[in-house]
């Protein structure tokens, strides 16, 4: 079958052949014309089958019938990332250079100024990740009430980053006679459930076994310890033909960029994508990896679906994926459109259990590479057992110094409290002690012998002198170290004369004091 037995317009034909393309995958072939007839679709096919001509392709055709209005726009294709919303925006222009369509992206990390006036103008085509849509929705800047054609692709993808809730809002919010096709490359129960309330009848298009992999990819497991996981993978590198190219993943983003740190050392020109770098910095990097500027794309599972990369000789798996799904789609950025690739898994043994759900998933064995192996599987257990143990118990070496501490600490102490003992019968120097560290008591002791003589008015006058005397003491402490306490101070020691300063904020503690003082 050729393309333009589909029934596609001339146009759109034109741009097909002018793009290299003559004859349509499976998936193409099934869905276009059953597209062109406004029937709801539900594809299920693995990456690489070329899922995305399969909408794009009839859309241009049916919207080059129409125009757009503003804030309207008459399609909308939901993306579970940047980078696969901007891939299928180079499709549309690949595609529809022959027609003049409008169309918007809708990515975090770019302006919402610069989209928003796309917006206003009228787009006949909206490329949206769940997020940023709905964030102009809820400003007013979009409306989604003249869609006609709805797109969801990656499905499964979006369930497992949490979209789910998100796509189900914007379900509601579309025209109910709309046209709906929905792709996935698996489908789990919560993917069953979204095409059974929103789809309306749709042709169910299966081109592969769900979960199956491409069978010109050469797949091989290395069997490795944490510690040498690094050089394994130069080792495998370098024994291999010269690669054209290579992508490799790891589960967490931090070790990707580790990994990516590690390469640029040894001499390989590699770059590093994940979700936390900025969206122009993932843009340059891809730009640059396509071009063949960078050989080595270490990436995280951000990049792991949908990106149509076509000439990616090798895939290589730093960490074993936790979900067996996660690997189907890690090797299928390789072997794609009818090429050869090979996929790589680096492992250690306890991670088997991981393997074994993947070779269940895919029901066939992955060939140990046990040419690249540095060591028996049970020999790398005991070893690695031995590292963990002996790193820890060279961790707790240090603590026996802790209880040497306290009795040497106690030791001290001891002729402190005698010469505090002591202090009492030598009344000179501890008079002289007393004045320079304790102002306050020698004050006490030196007024004591004035009180017996003075006469009763001077009595009944002394606690204000103290107070002030005390007043002006703490004033001049508390100024140094922005003391707030004077006044709740006083108070516990039943000096009520400072009246305000309890209740005062500390600014105005100041003023108060130089009243009481006059």
């Amino acid at each position: 079958m050729k393309f333009d037995e589909l029934g596609l317009g001339p146009k759109v034909l034109q741009a097909v052949t002018e793009a290299g393309y003559e004859t349509p995958t499976p998936i193409q072939a099934e869905a276009i014309p059953k597209a062109l007839q406004a029937r709801d679709i539900l594809g299920i096919a693995q990456t690489g089958t070329g899922k995305t001509a399969s909408f794009t392709l009839p859309m241009i055709d049916i919207l080059s019938r129409g125009r757009a209005r503003a804030r309207m726009p008459r399609s909308l294709i939901l993306e579970p990332t940047r980078e696969l919303a901007a891939q299928v925006s180079e499709n549309f222009e690949t595609y529809g250079k022959y027609h003049k369509l409008s169309m918007a992206l809708l990515i975090g990390g770019v302006s919402f100024a610069d989209q928003e006036k796309k917006l206003d103008r009228g787009v006949d085509v909206l490329i949206a990740t769940p997020g940023r849509l709905l964030d102009h929705f809820e400003r007013g800047k979009v409306l989604l009430n003249g869609v006609q054609i709805f797109v969801v692709d990656e499905a499964d993808r979006m369930m497992d980053m949490g979209f789910i809730p998100d796509l189900e809002r914007i379900c509601k919010l579309l025209p109910f006679t709309r046209q709906t096709l929905f792709f996935s490359a698996t489908m789990p129960p919560e993917i069953q459930r979204l095409t059974d309330t929103f789809l309306h009848n749709p042709v169910k298009i299966e081109v592969a076994r769900t979960s199956s992999t491409a069978a010109a990819i050469t797949q091989r497991v290395v069997y490795t310890s944490k510690e040498d996981k690094r050089d394994t993978l130069r080792r495998i590198i370098n024994a291999q033909d010269p690669i054209k190219n290579a992508i490799i993943f790891c589960n967490r983003k931090r070790d990707v960029a580790v990994l990516d740190r590690s390469m640029k050392k040894h001499g390989f020109a590699a770059g590093a994508l994940h979700g936390d770098l900025d969206q122009h910095v993932r843009m340059q990097t891809l730009d640059k990896f396509r071009s063949g500027e960078l050989t080595y794309l270490i990436a995280s599972d951000v990049a792991a679906r949908g990106l149509d990369i076509p000439d990616v000789s090798h895939v290589f798996n730093f960490d074993v994926p936790t979900h067996a799904e996660d690997y189907v789609h890690r090797i299928g950025r390789t072997g794609r459109a009818g090429r050869s690739g090979q996929a790589f898994t680096l492992a250690m043994p306890e991670e088997q259990k991981y393997i074994a759900a993947i070779e269940s998933l895919i029901q066939s064995d992955i060939e140990r590479a046990s040419e690249f192996e540095p060591e028996d599987v049970e020999t790398l257990l005991k070893e690695g057992g031995k590292r963990r143990g002996g790193r820890t118990r060279g961790g707790k070496k240090p603590a026996p110094a802790k209880p040497d501490a306290k009795p040497a600490a106690k030791a001290e102490a001891k002729p402190v409290e005698e010469k505090a003992a002591a202090a009492p019968e030598d009344a000179p120097q501890a008079e002289k002690k007393t004045r320079t560290r304790k102002p306050r008591q020698a004050a006490k002791k030196d007024a004591a012998p004035k009180e017996e003589a003075a006469p009763e008015a001077a009595k009944d006058s002394q606690p204000e002198k103290d107070a002030a005397s005390r007043k002006s003491k703490d004033a001049e402490s508390g100024q140094s170290r922005g003391r707030r306490g004077g006044g709740r101070g006083s108070d516990k020691q039943g000096n009520k004369e400072v009246g305000l300063g309890d209740h005062t904020p500390a600014f105005l503690l100041r003023p108060v004091r130089k009243a009481v003082n006059a």
